[in-house]
């Protein structure tokens, strides 16, 4: 009766990972109970999960190495892994909202969120990218675009070129302050999308500053943005609250892979209560102050409150 905090399942976004072929439901190594799963697979799955009470999918695709090239062309390929997917569940499961990823990382031969030219990131050379990237994304059906990459300006340029061609109802969930975390590692293997050379410090925050992240909201809120997305999550409760504190727009939350990892680790060797510390974990991101948590821990915690 006098709790503060409640945590909902339909406060959580469930992220998948998406592969080509059929009948794929492949294991992570590094994300015990986490699959890549094939066009056919992750339709299977969310429709699982709606049963559940989850109605939230963040979409990410694995690009085969041959279709990765310097300036991630296969990312605005309509006819794509990606594009066909998104049409796939919304074809079959309407009810589901999906949010998308836009960043050039999957699609790069370089493994960057931005286009590299004698190895330095061209910001704004990328912003041409991604637009395009949403607008195929857009077409395909998506209802919440994700743009990942941290370059700055893209949430101005992608709301416009969605809005030129009549996409006003797609929204757009920034990540508004994504820091250069060691958290993202079983991430990237699940893509296979880590950098081949460097590292992303130059786009993404520095784990030490703060008020930083409120100057990244504020732009991110002008240029048109409909979600605030700080990331990782429990190394960053403080940004959580103070863009809670601060701005009026619902604030998201990603539990990444890393946090996720060591939970699973801890609970196999027995060291924690798995369960126990999934659920004080989710509680502590929304206690916070995150309208939304991206987790993978989603159908878990999903299956525990129904059970």
């Amino acid at each position: 009766m006098v709790a503060e905090t409640d945590l909902k399942v339909d406060d959580l976004i469930f992220p998948l990972f998406l592969k080509e072929g059929k009948g794929i439901r492949e294991k992570i190594e590094f994300m015990p109970g986490v699959f890549r799963l094939s066009e056919d697979q992750l339709v299977k799955e969310v429709e699982q999960c709606l049963e559940l009470g989850i109605n939230t999918f963040a979409v990410f695709p694995c690009i085969a190495d041959n279709l990765k090239d310097a300036t991630a062309s296969e990312g605005i390929n309509p006819e794509g892994l990606y594009p066909r997917t998104i049409e796939a569940v919304k074809s079959r499961l309407p009810e589901a909202v999906l949010l998308t990823d836009v960043a050039m990382d999957p699609y790069s031969s370089d493994g960057h969120d931005g286009l590299v030219v004698n190895g330095e990131i061209r910001n704004d050379e990328t912003l041409e990218i991604l637009a395009k990237m949403a607008l195929v994304q857009a077409q395909a059906g998506t209802d919440i675009i994700g743009p990942s990459d941290m370059m700055d300006g893209r949430v101005g340029v992608i709301r416009e070129h969605l809005d030129d061609h009549g996409f006003q109802h797609v929204s757009i969930m920034s990540y508004t302050a994504k820091y250069a975390s060691v958290f993202y590692g079983p991430f990237r293997d699940a893509l296979d999308s880590e950098p081949k050379h460097g590292d992303k410090k130059t786009y993404q925050m520095d784990p030490r500053n703060r008020r930083e992240a409120v100057v990244e909201a504020s732009l991110d809120v002008e240029e048109g943005a409909d979600f605030l997305m700080v990331k990782p999550a429990l190394a960053y409760l403080d940004v959580i609250n103070q863009l809670s504190t601060n701005f009026m727009l619902p604030i998201a939350a990603y539990n990444v892979s890393g946090e996720y990892a060591m939970i699973k680790a801890a609970d196999q060797k027995g060291w924690l209560d798995g369960p126990s510390a999934m659920v004080e974990t989710l509680t502590a991101i929304k206690r916070a102050g995150a309208d939304i948590i991206l987790t993978y821990f989603a159908r878990e915690y999903a299956e525990l409150i129904r059970s």
